[in-house]
């Protein structure tokens, strides 16, 4: 009948501390009150398309945290964008490196392949992507397409 008890309380305080939000909350939850961060001023300047205000930021979260393949493959799209392909290519491999099925890295080394003249080197790429996207990925149709119109182009 004790252990019953000891459960029976056990499972409340559980309860109440699910209810209360205790345990939805850890340091990991962002503030949404708070500025948001170099990594999210970056994505936000990529998709603005002000890629030279994005490099600086997305540069310092990569100092910070070298593992974030996100970060690099931000770094490599925009450095892509800007036509400084050696550059790119650097930050997609180190986003590779940390995480070789990394959908938009592939997709966007891929791409950059393409605009330096290297289909066979972009069809690698959409074949790890065909692996990754085990049931089908915008990334992968995306270099797909980029592929076909770059044969398209290049009859």
């Amino acid at each position: 009948m004790v252990v019953k008890s000891i459960w029976i309380v056990a499972l409340g305080v559980m309860l109440t501390s699910v209810a209360s939000g205790v345990w939805a909350m850890d340091s990991a939850t962002p503030d949404p009150a708070a500025p948001p961060g170099e990594y999210e001023l970056g994505v936000k300047a990529v998709r603005a398309g002000s890629y030279a205000a994005a490099l600086p930021l997305l540069e310092k979260v990569v100092a910070k945290n070298a593992d974030n393949a996100d970060a690099w493959n931000f770094i490599g799209y925009s450095h892509r964008k800007l036509k400084r392909f050696d550059q790119a290519l650097v930050a997609y491999q180190k986003a590779l490196a940390i995480k070789p099925d990394h959908r938009g890295a592939n997709e966007y080394m891929g791409e950059l392949y393409l605009e330096t003249g290297k289909p066979a080197k972009a069809k690698e790429r959409l074949k790890v992507l065909d692996s990754a996207c085990f049931f089908g990925c915008e990334e992968y149709d995306e270099l797909k397409a980029a592929i076909a119109a770059y044969e398209a182009k290049n009859k």
